[in-house]
């Protein structure tokens, strides 16, 4: 097993900066999300193309992130 096209791009998500990584394995396409700080895994998913793998992953991620309370600072 070789990763190959590993892929990394930012965007803001719910209002939290994250993280999109991807790559190829065996054929098939790995994505995963992160927000940024402190850099924990809020989603991944597969998929047979890169977009596919990543409109799944950002789907789950944007469900996730609307979840999550906001404390006022």
């Amino acid at each position: 097993m070789k990763s190959e096209l590993f892929s990394e791009r930012r965007m803001t998500l719910e209002g939290f900066p994250i993280r999109i990584t991807s790559h190829l394995v065996d054929g098939v396409y790995h994505a995963a999300i992160d927000n940024v700080d402190p850099g924990a895994r809020v989603a991944r998913a597969e998929g047979s193309t890169r977009e596919e793998a990543e409109r799944a992953a950002i789907e789950d991620a944007a469900r996730r992130l609307a979840r999550t309370r906001r404390h006022p600072v």
